[in-house]
């Protein structure tokens, strides 16, 4: 049985999703990016128990199968974005098609309405906030950042930084570096 989880996208709510399907004495076959695969159904209590786990730690079970399919989208292009250490080898539509086996005019038509953005939109304002965490991290130069990240160039980086924060990326890596707390600013 497969069971979809909002907000799952770290490692750590997976621990927390295995952890609490073991207490309910359930086998979990895997659990990935939004999904834990468990043998066999749940009763009613465990259903119950579960969900309430989920909210304690900030997750929620779904059962919507638009959610779920939203819930998916969002996971592929996280993972793409946050797990990403090589350009792709064709475009994102393509990509995101291949990976959930749906048309991607259905799956753009369906998170738009769900959303209320597109899904290029979701990616933009995710990339973004993957490209202030490299700044942060003081790791990577743009360059590498935009090479990173599947930007064309430094410029298309650059330009779509400034149009979604009103800054440059050198003007916010300078704020960073003068914060006392630049963590803080990263969250922005």
């Amino acid at each position: 049985m497969k069971l979809f989880i909002k907000n799952m996208v770290c490692r750590s709510c997976q621990m927390v999703v295995r952890h609490e399907l073991e207490k309910l004495e359930l086998y979990c076959i895997s659990v990935d990016s939004g999904e834990a695969e468990i043998l066999g159904p749940l009763s009613v209590d465990q259903m119950k128990d579960f969900k309430i786990a989920l909210l304690n730690a900030g997750l929620e079970l779904i059962e919507d199968k638009k959610i779920i399919l939203i819930e998916k989208i969002k996971s592929v292009v996280l993972e793409m974005i946050d797990n990403s250490d090589r350009p792709l080898r064709t475009n994102f539509s393509d990509y995101l098609s291949a990976k959930l086996k749906l048309d991607y005019t259905y799956l753009a038509n369906i998170f738009s309405v769900m959303q209320g953005i597109t899904i290029e939109h979701f990616i933009i304002d995710n990339k973004i906030r993957r490209v202030k965490e490299l700044i942060c991290y003081n790791e990577l130069n743009l360059t590498e950042i935009s090479w990173k990240l599947n930007y064309s160039s430094v410029a298309h980086l650059s330009t779509q930084f400034k149009k979604v924060t009103g800054i440059t990326p050198s003007r916010f890596k300078y704020i960073d570096g003068n914060r006392v707390l630049p963590s803080a600013m990263c969250e922005l």
